[in-house]
């Protein structure tokens, strides 16, 4: 805890062109890094907890001066002291493509951070599809949410999901995703979104990561372009693949040959257990084609 007029503690809840925006208890400042973070290879991420030094009051301007250490570190997208991750999806308009939400979900798990699933626009669900995703995930040991941003339905089971945590949030355009934001982070929203104006740069809500802050050790991170990555470009190996798949986890050790990949051979605990219906058929189709994606380095 730092005890000094000019010092506060903060947390960087947005970086854009050298300019890193920390929320302290006084407000947001506007800093930029001082030489010394350079010099010891020490680059700020969003989501830092770190020192300022404050040169302004009025203007709220100050230098980044030390950063704590990080309890983790996600390298894509690059931001620091996540606890869990929330992707976010629309139960319908548009349709959910389970492969991408399958694509996320790996790549989360490969950098080994705990995550839900949330459907929203459930007020539009007229098929009552919303279900469906729901059995397919939790069978898959994560948690799923339904909800409805337009219709504040859902949401108190979210908050309490959120509650203490600093959850980066991710999915594609059209499924409410900012709306949702928007609802749960209420004015700190605009009062963020306005500080890039200080800098003649516009709004950067669609490129770049940014912290909300919801309440006391609850924040929210918004990760544009998440979805967009690719698992191969993420490194992963096709032998690998059936890892990132937690209910895959207990049915291999039934398979009956070593180094089984679960797609075309025969005893193998895990097809085994699709047939049976502990593995969803939708979930394990698309195993299989991101196997074979991989196998032969396409994108998805």
């Amino acid at each position: 805890m730092i005890i000094d007029d000019k010092k506060r503690d903060g947390k960087i809840i947005k970086g854009i062109g050298g300019f890193y925006y920390v929320k302290t208890a006084d407000g947001v400042y506007e800093c930029k890094a001082r030489g010394v973070l350079r010099k010891d290879k020490k680059k700020p991420l969003v989501g830092d907890d770190v020192v300022i030094e404050v040169l302004d009051e009025e203007q709220l301007l100050g230098n980044l001066l030390d950063i704590y250490p990080r309890k983790s570190e996600l390298l894509r997208p690059a931001v620091a002291n996540i606890d869990q991750a929330l992707i976010i999806f629309a139960v319908t308009s548009p349709q959910p493509p389970l492969n991408l939400v399958d694509r996320m979900l790996i790549l989360l798990e490969q950098q080994g951070l705990p995550c839900a699933v949330a459907f929203n626009k459930a007020d539009l669900d007229e098929n009552g599809e919303g279900e469906k995703f729901r059995r397919i995930y939790e069978s898959a040991g994560y948690k799923v949410f339904i909800i409805s941003a337009r219709e504040n339905k859902g949401l108190e089971e979210l908050h309490e999901f959120l509650e203490g945590k600093t959850t980066t949030v991710a999915g594609p355009s059209g499924v409410g995703k900012s709306s949702l934001i928007n609802l749960l982070a209420g004015r700190e929203v605009m009062e963020t979104g306005n500080i890039s104006e200080k800098i003649d740069r516009g709004k950067h809500t669609t490129r770049h990561s940014e912290i909300f802050y919801l309440d006391d050790e609850t924040y929210i991170c918004d990760t544009p372009g998440f979805s967009s990555l690719e698992l191969y470009m993420a490194g992963i190996e096709k032998e690998d693949l059936w890892k990132c798949y937690p209910e895959f986890v207990p049915e291999e050790q039934y398979c009956r040959f070593g180094g089984c990949a679960h797609v075309h051979e025969p005893g193998c605990g895990i097809k085994e257990a699709v047939n049976e219906g502990r593995i969803a058929a939708e979930r394990y189709e698309n195993y299989c084609q991101l196997y074979e994606g991989l196998k032969n380095r396409r994108k998805y």
